[in-house]
């Protein structure tokens, strides 16, 4: 240990959230051969490549892929040893929080948490990060986020995970609906077509995987990306669209819009919050998760 550079290990992860020598010494305000340099000093000490060429990038081996969280985490304790306050006064700190959620959490949480902190802590920045599920957890340890807020995942120890709230799904349909007049059941639901919405191009969403297991399946007419452009769709034609409540409550105030529940028996939505086990005892980070936590303790916030 006494030989080891410490700046050896910000190169570290440097490279291996750019993926890049160049990317990683702008990030340092490095030159590129220093961070070859460093790179060549712990292969060394190592005892491995490490990272490996491919293509116009380069790639960590499995050993590094292997030490790079454990790494972030340790870097991520440093900087908050030497840098976070012991007590945290909200209306005069001026941190930066960098929260990852999909566009419905978004939607729902940030103009209400914006609010609040605006009034109570009108110095600190927020910033929501889409982030993909699979990237949650490195992004997480190596401090790169703060929080996440997203469904049910496995997560390793380096990861606190709590329950934030549930949330049911309902079916939306234009005002005049032929159905809008009726209880609306199963297999009127199955009759009509559908709108689905998913960042994906394809695959199931929840609620097929639902129908697929009871052997049945619904006429989807169109796929899109987002909910807001399938509410539109859905309030001018005989479309179907499943949603969250929260989010169809919003639209039925803008739009020609009736929610009715799902005639499918579906588990509520659950909702957690995620953060870095290092970032437990941070006064400011703490504050930010109670916040969180009050203005979901009964569920989604309504807009």
């Amino acid at each position: 240990m006494s030989r080891i550079d410490l700046n050896l290990f910000r190169v570290f992860d440097a490279v291996y959230r750019a993926g890049s020598l160049t990317q990683a010494a702008a990030q340092l305000h490095l030159t590129q051969p220093a961070i070859s340099n460093a790179l060549a000093r712990l292969r060394a000490q190592f005892g491995d490549p490490l990272f490996v060429r491919d293509g116009r990038r380069i790639a960590p081996t499995p050993r590094a892929r292997a030490a790079a969280p454990e790494i972030a985490a340790a870097l991520q304790t440093l900087r908050q040893t030497l840098s976070a306050p012991q007590v945290f006064e909200a209306a005069s700190a001026s941190r930066r929080f960098v929260i990852g959620m999909r566009d419905l959490l978004e939607f729902a949480l940030l103009p209400r948490l914006t609010q609040e902190l605006l009034r109570d802590a009108p110095k600190l920045q927020l910033q929501s990060a889409r982030i993909e599920r699979r990237k949650i957890e490195r992004e997480l340890a190596a401090g790169a986020l703060d929080l996440s807020i997203d469904v049910p995942m496995p997560v390793g120890e380096g990861i606190v995970q709590e329950a934030l709230f549930e949330e049911h799904l309902c079916v939306a349909m234009r005002r005049d609906h032929p159905l809008a007049k009726r209880t609306l059941g199963i297999r009127q639901w199955l009759g009509a077509r559908h709108v689905v919405v998913s960042s994906r191009r394809i695959g199931q969403v929840l609620e097929d995987g639902v129908l697929q297991r009871e052997g049945l399946r619904r006429d989807i007419a169109l796929r899109c990306q987002h909910y807001y452009a399938a509410c539109h769709v859905v309030a001018s034609s005989d479309l179907l669209l499943v949603l969250p409540r929260y989010y169809g409550e919003w639209f039925t105030a803008h739009l020609p819009l009736k929610l009715v529940p799902l005639p499918l028996a579906m588990p509520s939505l659950q909702v957690m919050l995620y953060w870095p086990r290092n970032a437990e005892h941070d006064p400011g980070h703490a504050w930010l998760r109670e916040r969180i936590r009050a203005l979901t303790a009964r569920g989604a916030p309504r807009p």
